[in-house]
């Protein structure tokens, strides 16, 4: 399982490290979630689990003042050999020796955050599920249109980077072309984001690589967008039954999790943009309570009891 390492969590929330001599380059989190060690201070370690980040708050900074010293260093040993990946203490409340003492002998990191307790914790946790979480990688595009993730996806050829490049100059948004990584980050949720090599890159045949970025601003490309919406192009097929109404959605599914998907024929003449943006703005007005489909049932309906 991939893993962020403790050097990873002290530059991105610029943790102050209070003991320098321990590689946290070697110690890496495979957990999301973090632990308060409250009962474990007062001695309880039944179904602790040490895989967690430890955060000492202001209440657990309370009750190790009320400690007696070695009560309190019995505690730290406890706490700290268990193989907790770290400690981090909030609201710049600092170790005290022998808590820095007892981690340098066990090689376990102790840090401090000056964030308030539940703001720290909230934000590391959404910081590591994202991190953290499930990833495959896929071939495709993903572009953002009109703030609706649509991934694009087809045989190789069939003209997914040249809608993606059309999308573009219409005013939206690339996060990735070629290949899509794809993270599981809740039950509801799937974000794309490129691989680093390829960021903000995209292969025309004949063309060659072109850079987005360079050539179409800061505006044109993004790092990371959820995927709320598939789209599959594939050649025309006369015999292929193919949906004209859109009554009920299709879906695919990446990680257990499901998204509406639309299968496209692809003939000569064809703008894929124009789909493209037409499909977003339709599954956004099917988000905020209105489907086309449905109203053209219903109109067709109420025409079938006029006449009887």
């Amino acid at each position: 399982m991939h893993g962020v390492t403790i050097t990873e969590l002290i530059e991105k929330w610029n943790l102050k490290n209070t003991t320098p001599e321990i590689d946290t380059e070697k110690i890496v989190l495979t957990h999301p979630e973090v632990n308060r060690p409250a009962l474990q201070l007062t001695g309880f370690f039944d179904h602790f689990d040490n895989e967690r980040i430890q955060i000492i708050g202001y209440v657990e900074q309370a009750y190790i003042s009320t400690m007696e010293q070695t009560i309190k260093v019995k505690r730290y040993e406890q706490l700290v050999s268990s193989k907790i990946p770290c400690l981090v203490f909030s609201r710049g409340q600092m170790p005290d020796e022998d808590l820095i003492t007892v981690c340098n002998y066990y090689g376990v990191p102790c840090l401090v955050s000056e964030k308030a307790t539940s703001d720290l914790m909230a934000e590391v946790i959404r910081w590591l599920k994202v991190k953290l979480a499930p990833c495959i990688s896929i071939h495709g595009v993903l572009v953002d249109v009109f703030g609706e993730g649509v991934l694009i996806m087809g045989e190789s050829g069939i003209g997914k980077s040249e809608a993606a490049l059309e999308l573009i100059k219409r005013g939206h948004r690339l996060v990735t072309d070629d290949v899509v990584e794809i993270r599981k980050v809740s039950d509801d949720t799937l974000i794309g984001n490129a691989p680093d090599i390829t960021k903000h890159f995209i292969e025309l045949r004949g063309i060659g690589i072109i850079d987005v970025k360079a050539l179409f601003g800061v505006e044109s490309v993004k790092d990371t967008q959820q995927i709320d919406m598939v789209i599959k192009l594939e050649d025309w097929d006369k015999d292929k039954e193919y949906d004209r109404l859109g009554l009920e959605d299709q879906y695919t599914e990446f990680l257990g999790n499901k998204v509406v998907c639309h299968s496209i024929p692809i003939r000569p003449g064809r703008n894929l943009a124009i789909i493209v943006e037409s499909a977003s703005v339709n599954y956004r007005q099917k988000k905020m309570g209105y489907n086309a489909a449905q109203e053209l049932y219903r109109r067709v309906q109420a025409n079938f009891a006029r006449k009887d």
